[in-house]
């Protein structure tokens, strides 16, 4: 029985993952409360974070499992985050002619994420180390976006509330996430401090900008880990 019940825990966090991004999508679509589907993209990857871990921990592996994964990250960091996406083009001043039709380039979010994921189901060389930007990655920096209008930082609310900005930034994000670009994981299979330095540095680092800059700190992070992992397969190369 508790063989049983260990079986789907991790598919049961997979589904609470899953739950997250629907109850996201509801409050950006029908409350229009950005804020509160911004959270519910962090929830999700808490929850997309345990659902691995405890299937190494239990040794609960499946194939049903990585199916489910792959379709609860669709939902709550594909579609969930192009609905933010799609409601910050609203939000931007509009330019008659021209950004009524970019607010729709928000929906390349979904169809770049599955791409992504169904390369990772199939690509055996994403054991250790990813190749493209990790979806969750993506969502959680457009997630950070309506965080960081709410503290008010006019550095970035220019460029947020910028039709053209946004239209790159959705063409950029896509781009990352399907690049043949290795980037390093965050799971840590041993405490050997060599092994994981970088994975310290970047743990560390975004510790310290999130406790001064809380969620502006959020696109610093994303492209820290890129550039820590660009760092790392140049010196693993030499």
């Amino acid at each position: 029985m508790r063989k049983r019940v260990q079986k789907h825990v991790p598919n049961a966090i997979t589904c609470a993952n899953l739950f997250s991004g629907c109850v996201g999508i509801v409050f950006v679509t029908l409350q229009d409360n950005l804020i509160f589907a911004a959270y519910c993209i962090f929830l999700a990857a808490i929850f997309d974070f345990f659902d691995g871990l405890a299937s190494r921990v239990l040794q609960s592996f499946s194939v049903i499992g990585k199916d489910l994964d792959s379709l609860a990250d669709l939902v709550s960091f594909g579609v969930l985050p192009s609905f933010i996406m799609y409601r910050l083009f609203l939000q931007a001043p509009q330019i008659n002619g021209v950004s009524e039709y970019l607010n729709f380039i928000s929906f390349m979010i979904p169809v770049f994420s599955a791409l992504r994921l169904a390369k990772f189901n199939n690509d055996e060389r994403q054991t250790d180390s990813f190749i493209g930007l990790p979806t969750p990655a993506n969502a959680i920096l457009i997630g950070s976006f309506p965080l960081i209008l709410k503290e008010h930082y006019s550095f970035f609310t220019d460029y947020i509330l910028n039709p053209f900005f946004l239209a790159f930034f959705v063409i950029t994000m896509c781009t990352l996430l399907v690049l043949e670009m290795p980037l390093m994981s965050l799971k840590f299979k041993n405490k050997d401090v060599q092994r994981n330095i970088y994975r310290y540095i970047l743990l560390m680092f975004s510790a310290i900008l999130i406790l001064f800059f809380k969620f502006a700190a959020v696109p610093a992070i994303i492209v820290m880990y890129i550039a820590l992992s660009i760092i790392q397969l140049k010196l693993i190369k030499s």
